[in-house]
């Protein structure tokens, strides 16, 4: 039996920590307050978590121990690969997705009377499950209390028990809490209400009337329910819901006088209606149609009983898992589980887009932006075409029909608009629509999420309208995420509250915490290193200062910060600063030294001793050639390749074209040649190969070009009067270079040569977005401050 190890109970001290956490409910989350629950009787955490299931799966594989303490100077010794192996097993066991329990879809399971005509329930085991896990309280539902959530969970569960009269006593406890919970509820924000809610709940009052039990409808609230489903029953095309797949499937329990001749015909091929157990429940009722028994009777063996509020969950699970792991900056130790996890969802891929399950006939906003972003990142062939599926007149939406956006949809549109390559219009209408839709998001200050309380959403979304995905260097993004992201604490929201441990997992947080402090560690060792080489060569004597050196090691350290490449990320800063010096030195000097310098580069590099005669001038060569004898060296003994020639190649070609006149941007290819040749990663030599190295290289030194005459981020958003630099430019050769970059060839050059063009790039573009305040606080936050 899968037990969810990672998943904590969060605790009004918790709330007092992350006030948006809880932005939900003003209530703790084990329970309800006694204050406000009069005649409650006491509880012991301990014994709710006895109680209270939060079994998601059964799993093939022993659940793996892990430790979950976290230490000053990161994940030591053996906790470190116990978390990796941990997570390995969870990602090679997803299937189709761990979720938690729904008492609410669990009720309905319950309610199926027996197919052979007995009296007894078609599933006992749901109604036992429904038994065993009422809440001290006398409720149902999830460990985050949300009365709405609560209320919901409760009358189902006590209508299931009242339907094969057992239980009277545990009926009478979930009738009591009912009506506390009514009253809850109604000082409750109406932005607080769950998925469907207003439908839904008026059904149920009706079916528990019909059964006798005593549940206030006179109240205020109950009449105010029960007004805004009769609005919104009026304003949904009967004829509409017959004829196509909509979200309106997910809550066929709620509606009543439907036809189901036609409503059967929109199934997903699992037999279920858009993946709900409690609507295909509702429908098997009605109609005794045997897929719809089928699926019932699939959930109640992968859950023991139980139903989730949907299944399978097999897309979301593995595409927001990936994100969650690329995102905390630990997604290097599972390449080949998400490899798998994303050629899984490109196989369930559609035309129209996808749904958090494979096989249903409807799609979403949601998982689609983020299967769009994340294959195109990986090198999969996406159309955005796609996205025209969610488009109407000018505005987009999470599905069609739609009444009101949530931020989370809109924030993964966002996000997946901006990897767009050339011509695409649609990501272009896209992004300004998600910017736009967020900036008024964040303005209003009412940061409920209709999909999921998290634990620092505005954060996350206001990171990423300040830094676009161009000027986002990882290891910013991810000292940033650490802090939003919630861990197990994070819920979801549908009909009813839950959990996904593959995507909202504590251990991944640790292991994101320790692996950042380790390599801290390791950067702040180089960053000693570079200041000690910085005043052994003098280099304040050739223009450098102390915060350009650290600017050119943050930028490095930023985008190439894992510990195996500790080499690159040393040529990068190197490479960077000599870069600079010979700029400072050539507009310095004149055209004759110039020459001298670049002859006694040339010299040197095959063995003979002329050029410079200055010591100054025999200073900089003399640190320079070092630079490269020893990276050539380094290379060759711990990669087996000699590099010396075609580095000292791309080097000499990078002097001889700025003797005559200094080229701004063309330190890029430098670098991009620099980075790759000490990381033993060389160009083939098929003509394919060299022509889109070629291509790269022109695009990348005239978007530096152009980056670095902006000057600044006032001048960058703005057109020089003579016209010659134009943001949207640069950006259509951005594009240009990501579509070089990410798109791949059977015969070009392999993804991680063209992805340091595109690392290289963003660092370009980063120094110009952010003005020195954001970048020295970046500095500071990422290299000198170790998480908590």
């Amino acid at each position: 039996m899968w037990t969810l190890a990672s998943l904590q109970w969060t605790s009004s001290s918790s709330l007092a920590r992350n006030p948006t956490l809880h932005a939900f409910s003003r209530f703790d989350s084990v329970g309800t307050p006694a204050d406000v629950m009069p005649g409650a009787r006491a509880f012991n955490p301990k014994e709710l978590l006895k109680n209270y299931h939060v079994i998601c799966k059964p799993l093939r594989v022993a659940q793996i121990p892990v430790k979950q303490t976290h230490e000053d100077d990161g994940i030591r010794g053996n906790d470190h690969e116990d978390s990796i192996s941990h997570i390995k097993q969870l990602l090679r066991t997803m299937d189709d997705g761990r979720i938690t329990i729904s008492a609410y879809d669990t009720a309905w399971i319950a309610l199926i009377e027996d197919v052979n005509g007995s009296d007894n329930p078609q599933f006992p085991s749901s109604l036992q499950w429904i038994i065993d896990n009422q809440l001290l309280d006398g409720s149902w539902g999830e460990a985050h209390f949300c009365p709405y959530d609560r209320l919901l969970n409760t009358l189902a569960c006590v209508i299931a028990l009242k339907s094969w009269t057992t239980h009277e006593d545990k009926i009478a406890e979930g009738i009591a809490i009912i009506k506390t919970l009514l009253d809850m509820c109604k000082l409750e924000n109406v932005e607080s209400m769950i998925c469907g809610f207003e439908v839904i709940f008026p059904a149920l009052l009706e079916r528990a009337r019909n059964l006798g039990i005593e549940i206030p409808s006179d109240t205020p609230f109950v009449k105010e329910i029960c007004a805004a489903r009769d609005l919104k029953l009026e304003r949904i095309p009967k004829d509409l819901m017959h004829a196509l797949p909509t979200s309106l499937l997910y809550s066929l329990e709620g509606f009543s006088d439907l036809n189901w001749d036609k409503v059967l015909k929109l199934k997903c091929h699992n037999g279920s209606f858009l993946t709900s157990p409690a609507s295909t429940a509702f429908a098997f009722i009605e109609t005794k149609d045997e897929q719809c028994l089928n699926f019932i009777t699939e959930v109640t063996q992968n859950f023991n009983g139980g139903a989730p509020p949907c299944y399978p969950v097999d897309l979301y699970a593995r595409l927001f898992a990936v994100d969650r792991l690329k995102r905390l900056g630990i997604s290097r130790y599972f390449m080949s589980e998400i490899d798998e996890c994303l050629s899984h969802v490109y196989r369930c891929w559609t035309e129209d887009g996808i749904f958090s399950g494979r096989g249903t006939n409807f799609s979403d906003i949601d998982d689609t932006s983020m299967g769009f972003r994340l294959l195109r990142l990986h090198g999969y062939d996406m159309s955005p075409e796609v996205f025209k599926n969610f488009k109407k007149d000018d505005k987009f939406s999470c599905y069609p029909g739609q009444m009101i956006e949530a931020a989370t949809p809109i924030f993964n549109f966002y996000r997946a608009s901006q990897v767009l390559f050339p011509g695409e219009k649609i990501l272009g209408e896209a992004r300004e629509f998600a910017y736009n839709f967020l900036q008024n998001w964040l303005a209003c200050g009412n940061y409920l999420d209709k999909w999921i309380i998290a634990k620092d959403i505005p954060s996350e979304v206001s990171y990423a309208l300040e830094v676009p995905w161009y000027a986002s260097l990882p290891r910013v993004e991810t000292r940033f995420y650490v802090e939003q992201y919630g861990g197990a604490d994070d819920v979801w929201i549908a009909k009813t509250l839950y959990r996904m441990p593959e995507i909202s997992n504590t251990v991944y947080l640790e292991l994101a915490k320790g692996d950042y402090n380790k390599c801290q560690l390791q950067h702040l060792n180089q960053w000693t290193d570079i200041q000690q080489w910085y005043k052994k060569c003098n280099l304040v004597d050739h223009g450098i200062s102390i915060q350009f050196l650290k600017h050119a090691f943050f930028v490095a350290m930023a985008s190439i910060f894992e510990p195996e490449r500790s080499k690159e990320r040393i040529a990068w800063t190197k490479s960077l600063i000599f870069c600079e010096m010979i700029k400072f030195y050539f507009n310095a000097t004149s055209f004759d030294k110039k020459k001298m310098f670049l002859m006694g580069f040339k010299s040197h590099a095959r063995g003979t001793m002329t050029g410079c005669r200055s010591e100054v001038d025999q200073r900089l060569l003399s640190n320079l050639l070092e630079f490269l004898h020893q990276l050539s060296t380094d290379t060759a003994q711990e990669l087996g390749k000699d590099i010396r020639q075609q580095l000292f190649e791309a080097w000499e070609s990078w002097l001889m074209t700025n003797t005559e006149k200094f080229q701004w941007g063309e330190e890029a290819e430098l670098l991009v040649r620099t980075i790759n040749l000490c990381a033993g990663r060389i160009t083939s030599d098929h003509i394919a190969a060299q022509l889109e190295h070629y291509r790269l290289s022109k695009l990348i030194n005239k978007i530096c070009h152009q980056l670095h005459e902006s000057k600044s981020r006032k001048a960058f958003d703005a057109e020089n009067s003579n016209g010659s630099f134009k943001r949207q430019e640069v950006e259509e050769d951005m594009q240009a270079l990501v579509q070089l970059v990410l798109q791949n060839s059977a015969i070009g050059n392999p993804s991680d040569i063209k992805q340091t063009f595109l690392a290289v790039a963003k660092t370009f573009f980063y120094t110009t977005y952010c003005d020195k305040d954001t970048i020295d606080f970046h500095i500071s936050k990422v290299l000198h401050e170790p998480i908590v």
